[in-house]
């Protein structure tokens, strides 16, 4: 089904094997700014993706909990027809296993990596997690997918806490919170963020009665109401640049109907007596029907996949 990655024939009688491929889709052929510019003497047969960044290091939101846009800018384009889906939940229930299915990964190709690593048993062994902040990747069908570090994770906690108990990660303008506070901002700031930035924000637990989840949610809702979506013409007034916590800036920027990305809820386990269980895989392939396939709220004005990676820069600035 989903998932063939093509490859034309080499009239080669000895081609090399080629080497494993992370699945990230390139961006067009066209000149590239700044140091992924085009050079005057360049080799026009160096493959595309040598001049682009490493893959481990496209990550949107970083373990310093800081925004960057360079890494990953030189994957999108001008295009405009696009769709951002993102995911957030606790650790172990398959996020990154549902977005590697919603890319298209065909695990049964050989050579071929997975664009987002899964939990290995000897990391689910020792109790620590493999997405940190968002990690960003673009399918060929212009699908902006934004896996994401888990909330509620006890191996976060421990990698921002210090020995006193205070919190590495400045998580409000530098102000010293104790890790415990800083770790449950920083789902919220994440929720947030994911619901202003999205399309559609797959909410993953292990079952309905995920009260952490709920709590969350209904926290970001709370809190999403003075966030403008990415498409605001004032994010990109000169101005913007300033942008603070000031209630008037907050007002500005709230223009419009208020935005907010289409939830689906994922269940991994259902305990109910009565519970209809098929296969994990036609399981997978049906959430990915349903996310290809449903019509996705759409920002305030069209934009192109660059300006909405540079607005939710500043979106996380609020």
């Amino acid at each position: 089904m989903a998932g063939s990655t093509g490859g034309g024939s080499s009239s080669n009688p000895s081609p090399a094997p080629p080497p494993p491929k992370i699945l990230l889709a390139k961006p067009s052929s066209g000149p590239l700014p700044g140091k992924f510019a085009r050079g005057a003497g360049e080799d026009e047969n160096v493959p595309h993706r040598s001049r682009l960044p490493p893959v481990g290091s496209l990550n949107l939101l970083s373990d310093s909990w800081d925004f960057h846009i360079d890494r990953f800018l030189p994957f999108l384009t001008e295009n405009t027809d696009f769709t951002v889906v993102g995911i957030i939940g606790p650790p172990g229930v398959g996020k990154s296993t549902i977005m590697n299915e919603i890319y298209g990964f065909d695990g049964t190709s050989p050579g071929m990596l997975p664009p987002f690593a899964i939990q290995s048993e000897e990391i689910r062994v020792s109790a620590r997690h493999c997405t940190v902040g968002i990690e960003p990747r673009i399918s060929a069908e212009r699908f902006i997918l934004l896996d994401t570090q888990p909330v509620f994770s006890p191996s976060v906690l421990a990698e921002i806490m210090r020995p006193d108990g205070s919190s590495m990660i400045p998580v409000l303008s530098g102000e010293s919170l104790s890790a415990e506070l800083a770790h449950e901002l920083m789902g919220i700031q994440l929720g947030v963020l994911l619901s202003s930035i999205c399309h559609i924000l797959l909410v993953v637990s292990e079952g309905v009665h995920d009260n952490n989840m709920w709590r969350l949610l209904l926290t970001v809702d709370l809190l999403k109401h003075s966030i403008p979506d990415p498409s605001s013409p004032m994010l990109s007034h000169p101005q913007s640049s300033s942008l603070g916590p000031e209630k008037e800036s907050r007002d500005k920027l709230h223009v419009g109907a208020e935005y907010m990305a289409t939830p689906i809820f994922v269940h991994t386990k259902d305990d109910s007596p009565k519970a209809q269980y098929e296969s994990y895989i036609s399981t997978l392939w049906k959430l990915r029907d349903q996310v290809l396939s449903m019509a996705c709220p759409s920002f305030s004005r069209t934009l192109s996949e660059r300006e909405w990676l540079k607005n939710s820069a500043k979106i996380w600035e609020l």
